[in-house]
């Protein structure tokens, strides 16, 4: 039997039709599928919140919703679409989406693939000096925020919450998320 080791570029990831949305995880394709209602509702209800802070606080920092194309490291092809993204640094901003690790990612877990964000990227991540990550699963209605203490730490802290919680962002001091707003 002949098995065929398929690995892709980022070249391959660029020539993608725009109404493909994939990720390029390890030199592997991996396709993602429209999300639901309710992954919609947790997606517009964070980026509203985070939005409004940033420009009401005059705090550096531009959000933008999947898909945006974040590849994570210059010498690597890795190249993800979080559901939402901050970068303070907008250096990193070019016209194809975001070249190196943003402060701040979020993923909302889907159904299909809840392992994609859960282990694979949650690594991913950590390697490529994500500041905070957020893990938000509607299904659980529970979040999962890791974060790095410093530049120099090689873990994510990681700590609990639910939808019943206001949750801290630590790139900010003084920004709270009440989760308890959100209708579902």
């Amino acid at each position: 039997m002949l098995k065929l080791n398929l690995t892709y570029t980022i070249t391959d990831y660029e020539n993608l039709p725009e109404s493909v949305h994939a990720e390029l995880i390890g030199g592997q394709m991996y396709y993602r599928f429209t999300p639901n209602r309710v992954h919609q509702e947790v997606l517009a209800f964070l980026l509203y919140t985070i939005a409004n802070y940033i420009d009401s606080n005059g705090h550096p920092g531009e959000v933008y919703p999947g898909p945006f194309a974040v590849k994570l490291f210059n010498d690597r092809d890795d190249t993800v679409e979080p559901d939402i993204s901050v970068i303070c640094d907008s250096e990193k901003l070019t016209d194809r989406g975001c070249t190196g690790a943003p402060d701040w990612i979020i993923e909302i877990i889907s159904t299909s693939n809840p392992e994609h964000d859960y282990v694979r990227k949650l690594n991913l991540y950590l390697d490529a000096g994500v500041r905070e990550y957020w893990i938000v699963d509607p299904r659980d209605q529970k979040i999962l925020v890791y974060y790095l203490q410093n530049e120099h730490t090689e873990n994510f802290t990681v700590k609990p919450y639910t939808f019943q919680d206001k949750v801290k962002v630590s790139i900010y001091n003084d920004l709270l998320i009440d989760f308890s707003k959100l209708s579902l």
